[in-house]
């Protein structure tokens, strides 16, 4: 059974709702599943998990949040080389270049990704919730 940390920062409850179902489809695929909001998790949790999920919405000027995730996620860089993970998060404007930049951090970083970065439109649709089952299976298996 894989123990999994889904870490996420929301500020509308739409990157909320794609972590709450990628939690929900890991359980379903017999995994260990820890939900947390950036404020709670940090670098030193890391090592306790063999999966970890980030999800973060696009902000500013396509960036990651800047108080609360960025500074979780930058001490978290540390511990991902080799590291089994996933991104994800909402955007409202522009084309979702932030989730391309940070795939391209990830990757520099030597994580290995479990699923495709996954992006999703404003509040998520069917499709969308869809997928954050498959990245929730993913984790999982």
């Amino acid at each position: 059974m894989k123990k999994i940390a889904v870490v996420y920062w929301s500020g509308t409850g739409n990157t909320e709702k794609m972590a709450n179902a990628i939690v929900d489809s890991a359980k379903e695929n017999g995994a260990d599943v820890s939900l947390f909001e950036s404020d709670d998790f940090g670098a030193e949790k890391m090592d306790e998990f063999d999966r970890v999920a980030f999800g973060c919405p696009a902000m500013g000027d396509e960036v990651l949040e800047e108080e609360s995730f960025e500074p979780m996620f930058t001490a978290c860089e540390e511990k991902l080389s080799g590291k089994e993970i996933a991104i994800f998060g909402s955007y409202e404007w522009n084309n979702g270049e932030w989730m391309v930049d940070w795939e391209s951090r990830v990757n520099g970083k030597g994580a290995k990704l479990v699923y495709p970065p996954l992006p999703a439109y404003d509040d998520p649709d069917a499709e969308a919730i869809e997928k954050c089952k498959e990245l929730g299976k993913a984790l999982a298996e």
